[in-house]
């Protein structure tokens, strides 16, 4: 075979493996990218919401003594007043009560109470 020839094969050959191989390698760039992409927003969404996440645990905790303070033998307190201590709204207090597994009384539209304390079934506030 001639010599001449033998070399456009092998270059031939070379040059369609290097095109898979390029395909392949600009296949994982992209998808690395990608995956760097998404784990850069995840990443960058956690660190934002890390403040928040801490205060409303800090609220959670204070809520949770409010409701299960001894001094109030009925286990009821005004949202109001568990706003104000806890520096929130009402919107949010009420989040976090409902988080805590806490429910309004049926009777009173401003007292809140923990679940286990006010099931449903019993009657009463």
């Amino acid at each position: 075979m001639d010599p001449h020839a033998l070399a456009e094969i092998i270059a031939a050959k070379v040059v369609a493996a290097t095109d898979v191989w390029v395909a392949v390698i600009g296949f994982v760039g992209v998808a690395v990218g990608a995956l760097i992409g998404v784990g850069g927003t995840l990443l960058l969404h956690w660190m934002q919401s890390r403040p928040k996440r801490k205060l409303d645990r800090q609220r959670t905790t204070l809520l949770t003594s409010m409701l299960e303070d001894a001094r109030f033998p009925n286990r009821w307190r005004k949202l109001s007043t568990m706003a104000r201590v806890i520096g929130a709204s009402e919107t949010t207090t009420t989040r976090l009560l409902i988080g805590l597994s806490a429910r309004g009384s049926e009777n009173d539209d401003g007292l809140w109470g923990l679940v286990k304390h006010h099931p449903l079934d019993k009657t009463g506030q």
